[in-house]
Order: structure tokens, then sequence, then C-alpha cells
């Protein structure tokens, strides 16, 4: 009966620290979510602890968290997949910038939307779990059994002869090595690995200006530039930086991304550009029209958003800047 309630106790304590997860992301103002996506994370992450994970299909969520009636064709009305790409993008950007040392990572597995639960604290205690029998079971072998006695006879009796060549050995590399490394042209250090850093650009991407007071343009603004850091960290020649930390690094060329954006009906006006963190200079700019009509808004960030990280990963002038002063 011990090990069952063991067990059960165990199971409680996981669950509670989900949830407490769950608390922690959602009270930190680094979580960019509209409060439907709120609602959204919570109902899936209950569901999952509940254990009705497999029930999640785009219909019960649309009726649960949208307010969907029957009629709901999930075909025709991609609701449930736009938010649940936006909240993905969501937990990347707070675990980029403040939640990598949390003790829980909640994700949702593109292909489906049942969360997934992560912590680096299993792999570490199911280790000793398995090795604490082997250590609670040596103390209690008798000393005659595991043959202690005798195997320190015969090393004793092996000492002399083994342990005279030996030293003679150690003494003989004494005197080579010293004469080796005179005689021998000294090797080239390998170049320690910070320093291949430091020939990456590094990008600060600031929280774009939303103009025209609508919700709908600081919806789009909050995504997009959690679109442009996700695409940007898979740029090989780039570091992304978290805002306000970019007064921190002191190796590297420094630029800041910045833009605004303005929503009137069904028209999106987008201004980025690209400036130089060592004397101010913009080293890129661009103007993106589009309309928003016979498109979903997570369809235009992620095009935006490939489009911006192709055309700044591709400018010469990425690798002609002066480090950050």
């Amino acid at each position: 009966m011990a090990p069952a309630e063991g067990d059960d106790s165990q199971a409680r304590q996981d669950l509670e620290s989900v949830r407490a997860q769950l608390d922690r992301m959602l009270a930190s103002p680094e979580f960019l979510a509209p409060e439907r996506g709120r609602h959204f994370l919570q109902y899936i992450v209950e569901e999952t602890l509940e254990g009705r994970g497999e029930q999640l299909k785009a219909f019960t969520i649309a009726q649960a968290v949208f307010g969907r009636d029957d009629s709901f064709d999930a075909q025709n009305d991609p609701v449930v997949r736009i938010e649940a790409g936006r909240i993905r993008r969501a937990l990347e950007r707070y675990y980029l910038i403040c939640g990598s040392g949390d003790p829980i990572r909640i994700t949702i597995p593109k292909g489906g939307y049942i969360p997934h639960f992560s912590s680096d604290e299993g792999s570490s205690n199911t280790g000793e779990a398995a090795a604490a029998p082997n250590r609670q079971t040596k103390p209690h072998q008798p000393v005659h059994e595991r043959g202690q006695p005798e195997r320190a006879i015969r090393f004793r009796d092996l000492l002399l002869p083994v342990g005279i060549p030996a030293v003679f050995g150690a003494m003989a590399i004494a005197l080579i090595r010293p004469l080796e490394s005179y005689l021998s042209p000294p090797e080239a250090s390998p170049a320690p690995a910070a320093s291949a850093s430091k020939s990456k650009a590094r990008i600060v991407v600031e929280p774009l200006a939303a103009l025209g007071g609508n919700t709908r343009g600081a919806d789009f603004a909050k995504g997009l530039a959690d679109q442009l850091i996700a695409k940007l960290m898979n740029v090989d020649s780039l570091v992304v930086l978290a805002p306000g930390r970019s007064g921190m690094e002191t190796t590297g060329s420094l630029f800041n991304l910045q833009g605004s954006a303005l929503v009137e009906g069904t028209v999106l006006h987008l201004h980025v550009r690209l400036i130089n963190g060592a004397d101010g200079v913009v080293v890129w700019a661009n103007q993106y029209d589009r309309e928003l009509r016979d498109q979903t808004i997570l369809d235009v960030e992620d095009e935006i958003a490939a489009q911006i990280t192709m055309e700044i990963s591709s400018s010469p002038k990425l690798s002609g800047a002066g480090p950050a002063p």
C-alpha cells in the first residue's frame, strides 16, 4: 500500500507543478496573448491534466472556448488553428525572454492541441533512484563474501615488481617531456568558442508600435514581433536578444529592429527599419501594405515575417557594421 500512496502523492505534486507554471505564465507581462488566447491555454491544460487530452479536437475547443454551435466547421472557420498558432508563438517568446529558468516547460506540438509538459528534473531524479538500490546493498554484503582480504594480499604482493618500473617510467617521462616541448614547435591553441559568436550580428526585436488605437492593430503588432523573433532565431549568422538586454552585450555588431503598424479597415500599413546600435544609422528599411480581406492575420504575420527575415539576413550591411559601444 505504501508505494501506491507514494505514487499518488507524486502525481498530485506533478499536477500542481503544471498548474503553478500556468499561473506563473499568465501573470507574467511577457506572456503576450489576448484574453481568449489565455482562456484557450487554460482550457487545454486543464483538460489534459484531467485525463481528457484525447478529446481536444477543433470542434470541442471551438464550442468550449469560442462559443461556436454544432454547425461549426473547422475547414471554413479556422479560429482554433489561428489561436493555437498565436499561443505557440506566445509560449516561445515567454520562454525565450524570461522563462528559461522555469521548472516546467509547456508547449503545444504542431499537428494537434494537446499540450506537452517537460521538466529537466525528471531525468536526474530517475538516475538517482536507479542508483540508490546499488548504494544500499553494498554495506550489507559480508566481508568474507566479497573476498577483500585475498585481493589485498595479491595487490601487496604485486606492488613491488609493478611499482618500481612505474617509478622509473614516470621519471623518464618527466625528463623527456620538457625536451620534446622545447624541440617541437608550439601548437596553435584552438580558438575559444566565444570567438565564433563575435562574428555574428546581434539583433534586438523591439515591440512594434500600434498606430490608430484599435485592438486589431495592437494584436497584429504583437503577433508580428513574435514571428520575427522565432524566424530570426533560425538564421545562423544572427543572435536574437530579448528587448532591454542590448546594453549587456559588449561584443559583436548590434542592431535594433523597430517598426509601426496601422490597420485601417481591411488594409494594413507596416513600416520596419533596422538601426545600427553603434551610430544610430538606418541600414535597412521597408514598407509593407497588405489587403486583409481575403486572408487571416496569422497568415499575413507569417508571410511578412518570413520576407523581413530573408531581406535582413541577406543584407551586406550587417557584416560591415561596427561593434556596439
